[in-house]
């Protein structure tokens, strides 16, 4: 009686550890195996390539409309954007670094802010950092910090796609034929109005860019094609006014003119066709080198950028992105009537801001839901693991209280054997799943 007595006790008492070293063995304390969501910051945690992710979801100020407005048919092409980014064999990153879009702030968390098995070498008091493949003399950055302005000064679009693959064959003393290389284009994107005033007030200060090459069809544009807005060696104290009044201005739709293939309208010859017809060429082509870029992101969505950019080449930040809004651009004040004038002068910049602001949030939604249901599949998996885990006891459990002959302690433990095993197993399976 005793005995049976015994054996009735031990037997939820065993459960009761089998649910404690399960739980152990799928959420063990020093492991980030478990998604836990605080009530504040929604904090994710995961591992890649044994490296740790912390990824803190967007502030509310930077919340997803709850609806997107949509003018524009894309399709699940063009919002799935994942790269294979082979930082060991071929593949180079290039950075187009529009003027003041944050790409500086942006170029430098790609030198020093991301989680890599070989980092940057960035060394005190130099502006450029050495960004090697693991094991190589090569780099896998193309960018202002990392090769420099190797193009030339800020080159857009039209430069680095025909520069790009020879400079860098050339720095890695390689002889690969164009198309047997990957090259991942990326840039960034800002409110024109907002990057039109930043660009007034750098200039205002001296800043030129007139060492810029501007190269197109294998040639620069010449005085008559590009002329000065200005005389002397810069445009300090230059007003508002007069900024906007010169026709020759670069600042004017300088996103678009930097992401369209201004071979396609003549490059800077503005006689080869109507100024109509020339704005819509550069518009849509700035459009479509847009979409098919492996990534862009928006100045005004820090966080939403670092998240897809994470997303799209499986590479992980170190620190989280910050949303800094007091630029100089924003404190400086105007009227209406002279933001209207501004929009006037940049309208292929605000159509295009449009189009690129629409497509960012929807890639971004995307990405969520399918991080979602990446998130549930997973769970569902481990739960599933578990059951099987929890039946395949129950049932040696089983056998062994209501089997006949041995002793108790035998059978006590045979129980603890088999379980230890089982948890073994599934413990070098759970870690082996964390790796890959």
């Amino acid at each position: 009686m005793e005995e049976k007595f015994n054996r009735l006790i031990f037997i939820p008492i065993a459960a009761v550890l089998f649910l404690m070293i399960g739980y152990q063995y799928v959420c063990p304390a020093d492991s980030n195996t478990c998604y836990f969501r605080s009530d504040e910051k929604g904090l994710f945690q995961r591992y890649s390539s044994g490296l740790e992710l912390v990824y803190t979801e967007p502030e509310a100020d930077e919340d997803l409309p709850s609806k997107i407005t949509s003018r524009f048919n894309f399709t699940e092409r063009d919002l799935d954007r994942r790269v294979d980014f082979n930082i060991r064999g071929d593949d180079v990153m290039v950075f187009l670094h529009i003027q003041k879009t944050g790409g500086t702030t942006f170029g430098r968390h790609l030198v020093k802010n991301i989680q890599l098995e070989q980092p940057c070498d960035c060394l005190a008091g130099q502006r450029k950092c050495t960004c090697h493949r693991p094991g190589k003399a090569e780099s896998w950055l193309f960018s202002r910090f990392s090769t420099g302005w190797s193009c030339g000064l800020h080159a857009d679009w039209t430069e680095l796609t025909s520069c790009v693959p020879v400079v860098m064959n050339k720095r890695d003393k390689k002889n690969t034929p164009n198309g047997k290389r990957n090259f991942y284009y990326i840039t960034m994107l800002r409110d024109p109005v907002s990057r039109y005033l930043s660009e007034w007030k750098h200039v205002q200060r001296g800043a030129t860019w007139k060492t810029a090459l501007h190269m197109c069809d294998g040639r620069p544009p010449t005085q008559d094609e590009l002329p000065a807005c200005y005389s002397g060696e810069d445009w300090t104290g230059v007003p508002l006014p007069d900024f906007m009044n010169c026709p020759s201005n670069l600042a004017n739709n300088r996103q678009v003119r930097m992401l369209a293939d201004l071979s396609l309208v003549g490059c800077y010859n503005m006689s080869s066709m109507s100024e109509l017809e020339r704005g819509r060429v550069l518009l849509a082509s700035a459009k479509s080198n847009l979409r098919n870029m492996a990534f862009f992101g928006l100045t005004e969505f820090q966080r939403k950028t670092q998240y897809l950019f994470e997303r799209t080449f499986g590479l992980r930040f170190i620190r989280p992105f910050t949303q800094i809004n007091s630029t100089r651009a924003a404190s400086v004040g105007i009227s209406e009537k002279v933001r209207w004038r501004i929009e006037g002068l940049n309208a292929l910049d605000m159509e295009l801001y449009e189009y690129a602001k629409e497509l960012f949030l929807r890639r971004y939604q995307y990405n969520r839901q399918r991080q979602h249901q990446e998130e549930r599949l997973r769970r569902r998996q481990e739960r599933q693991q578990r059951q099987r885990l929890h039946r395949t006891y129950l049932a040696e459990l089983w056998r062994l209280g209501i089997g006949g002959g041995g002793a108790e302690e035998v059978e006590e433990e045979e129980v603890e054997v088999k379980v230890l095993e089982e948890v073994a197993t599934t413990e070098d399976y759970g870690s082996q799943v964390v790796r890959w």
